[in-house]
């Protein structure tokens, strides 16, 4: 595993351990932003192991998808959870009276300690095998091929380590 993949797999670690403790706190909305990055950094992980980087959450969002969801690699339940990670946290930081339930980002929790197993369990196999050293795909942020296509500009996209 590259160095600054498994950083980003501690990160993520890290970000699910601040949910717990807010979540220990009833701070749901603030919880599910936290939950959101951990799987975000994981994607990342899994997205750096192929070269492939992104300025914007849109296309770690897209590559996810179309490295390991549509092709199998993992399972696509967990592009899903990413995407309504996702949801959740724009629902709950742009939202006045958005309402969740504890118990519904204590199962987001899980979901990002699922893929966060998964991914580690992933990378130790891929490692193994040299997986790990595909190259880059279209899309890649390379310089030499197609940019992914840009999402709305109210995606709220920022670099893609902003917590």
């Amino acid at each position: 595993m590259k160095d600054d993949s498994a950083k980003l797999l501690a990160k993520a670690e890290r970000a699910i351990r601040a949910a717990r403790t807010l979540l220990d706190a009833d701070d749901v909305e603030f919880a599910a932003g936290r939950i959101y990055y951990a799987m975000f950094y994981v994607a990342e992980a899994l997205l750096y192991e192929r070269d492939l980087q992104f300025r914007k959450h849109s296309a770690v969002h897209a590559a996810y998808g179309k490295e390991f969801a549509k092709t199998g690699v993992l399972e696509p339940r967990f592009h899903r959870w990413l995407l309504g990670a996702f949801n959740l946290r724009l629902q709950m930081d742009y939202s006045f009276d958005a309402a969740t339930s504890h118990e519904e980002v204590e199962e987001v929790l899980e979901q990002a300690r699922t893929f966060l197993a998964a991914a580690r369990s992933y990378l130790s196999t891929s490692e193994a095998s040299g997986a790990s050293s595909s190259p880059p795909v279209a899309g890649a942020d390379t310089g030499d091929e197609a940019p992914p296509e840009e999402a709305p500009a109210d995606d709220t996209d920022s670099a893609s380590t902003d917590a």
